[in-house]
């Protein structure tokens, strides 16, 4: 229903040396994780190597009430995953974790990320006999890593063979009958992290916000290549595909993770500050109060309001009790839609020209009703600022952005041209070279979505749904 960037996925997984109830610390994981993913959500638990799971549509508070968390029983290991299809469609069986069951045993696979040779693996695999249950690029991962397993002594192993035959984002979390393996592509894209319990449980997850919601305490990131074996013994790393390169997605930072995490020792929280700081040096304008779209646009507004001094108000108000099950309107209601999501708080706003701060502009639609808002609101001048560079090109590593030509900014219209099209007095994007402060500028970052310079090769990469299309032909 409305015109934003979607989030990818979100990963989760437990370590116990005792049997304990793992699938409800996954819960909370996931829960915490929830805003990474709202289309389906799953958990598998591992009970003395038996694997039972639970995988549906629906948010992690929908799918597993208590008496479906009773049913997965308790365990020592547990993987779990929220889900945002960016590469196939909401097919049930596309719904993680992934549960492959071989001849040296069983494995659940969650998987954060894009693979842009997924067609070349997957084709790859079809000619040799393989199939195929779903359409996601994750079930290529898994096949890779069973294929090298039936060649070598330990799935670590075979973790470390298949790196090199995967090409794109992967942060991933697989578990055996008796060990979980964290792993993150030699780039970076995505983010993954390790904590630990005080009663000694490894923690591994997307963001670092995720663990102290069961009490662990954040103990590192997980590197670019690196691969992290955790079993009864403790954990080990191996290190061979790990370099000095980092391509973590900048919109993780803008947009994707939430603000009191931190990824890569970076503070997402002040990287969005360092935005809006960014954004008043580069385009100041006279007005009388700043406010940020919930909920990304908070911190940049801050950061405005804090360069700029302008004061900061706060101006909308988020309906917190949409989920996915809401009921998109017909076309003729869709004009009013985007109030039952925000509503503008006329105190704040009445008379007064406004700096709105935003994360981003997609097709411009949401933006044009959101100023609109402010002006049925009484907003004398509403001046757009957005925390990101305007998007131009497709994303191929894990965010939906895989459509140019549905891009405002991507149609050769100007920043004037767009204005006027959203309704706003002015506006004025983040630019591309400053994305490197948000960052502190102490490692890479992909910012192909802007530019159109990838940091690994996208040939073949195909769109969102370049499966379901080639099974629909």
């Amino acid at each position: 229903m409305f015109d934003s960037i979607h989030e990818e996925c979100g990963v989760f997984g437990i370590f116990e040396n005792m049997t304990s109830d793992v699938a409800a610390s996954v819960y909370f994981g996931l829960y915490a994780l929830q805003h990474r993913g709202q289309e389906s959500c799953g958990i598998t638990v591992c009970d003395d190597g038996v694997f039972r799971h639970k995988r549906a549509d629906g948010l992690v508070s929908e799918v597993f009430t208590r008496d479906e968390l009773a049913k997965l029983g308790s365990g020592n290991m547990a993987v779990g995953h929220v889900r945002y299809s960016t590469t196939g469609g909401q097919s049930h069986n596309n719904i993680q974790p992934l549960v492959i069951r071989h001849i040296k045993g069983n494995m659940a696979l969650v998987h954060n990320g894009n693979l842009v040779n997924a067609a070349e693996l997957r084709g790859s695999f079809e000619m040799s006999g393989a199939i195929f249950h779903g359409t996601s690029d994750t079930e290529a991962i898994a096949y890779e890593i069973v294929r090298e397993r039936l060649n070598c002594n330990s799935t670590e192993e075979a973790v470390e063979r298949a790196i090199p035959h995967l090409r794109g984002a992967y942060s991933c979390i697989l578990m055996t009958a008796t060990k979980l393996i964290a792993f993150r592509d030699p780039d970076g894209f995505r983010p993954l992290c390790i904590g630990k319990t005080h009663d000694g449980a490894y923690v591994i997850a997307s963001e670092s916000c995720a663990l102290e919601t069961i009490g662990a305490e954040f103990v590192r990131d997980i590197d670019a290549g690196e691969i992290v074996v955790i079993g009864s013994d403790g954990m080990d790393s191996i290190r061979t595909h790990c370099t000095e390169k980092r391509n973590i997605c900048i919109f993780e930072y803008i947009y994707f993770a939430r603000p009191d995490s931190v990824i890569d020792g970076i503070s997402v929280h002040h990287a969005r500050l360092t935005a809006g700081r960014l954004l008043a040096q580069h385009s100041p304008v006279d007005a009388d109060i700043v406010i940020g779209v919930p909920d990304s646009g908070l911190d940049a507004a801050l950061g405005y309001s804090h360069e700029s001094g302008i004061p900061y108000g706060i101006g909308f108000i988020k309906n917190k009790y949409i989920g996915r099950s809401f009921i998109q309107p017909e076309q003729h209601q869709r004009e009013n839609a985007v109030k039952i999501k925000l509503n503008a708080i006329r105190e704040t706003v009445s008379g007064k020209r406004v700096i709105m701060i935003d994360d981003s502009i997609v097709r411009g639609t949401t933006s044009a009703r959101i100023v609109r808002l402010l002006r049925e609101a009484g907003a004398k001048e509403v001046h757009v600022r957005i925390s990101s560079p305007p998007f131009l090109h497709s994303c191929y590593f894990g965010t939906d952005i895989d459509s140019e030509e549905n891009l405002i900014a991507g149609k050769c219209r100007s920043t004037d041209e767009i204005a006027k099209f959203i309704g706003a007095d002015s506006l004025a994007y983040l630019p591309v070279e400053c994305l490197g402060e948000l960052v502190g500028n102490r490692f890479g970052y992909c910012q192909g979505c802007f530019t159109g310079s990838y940091p690994v090769d996208i040939s073949g990469a195909g769109g969102k749904n370049k499966f379901d299309e080639k099974i629909h032909k």
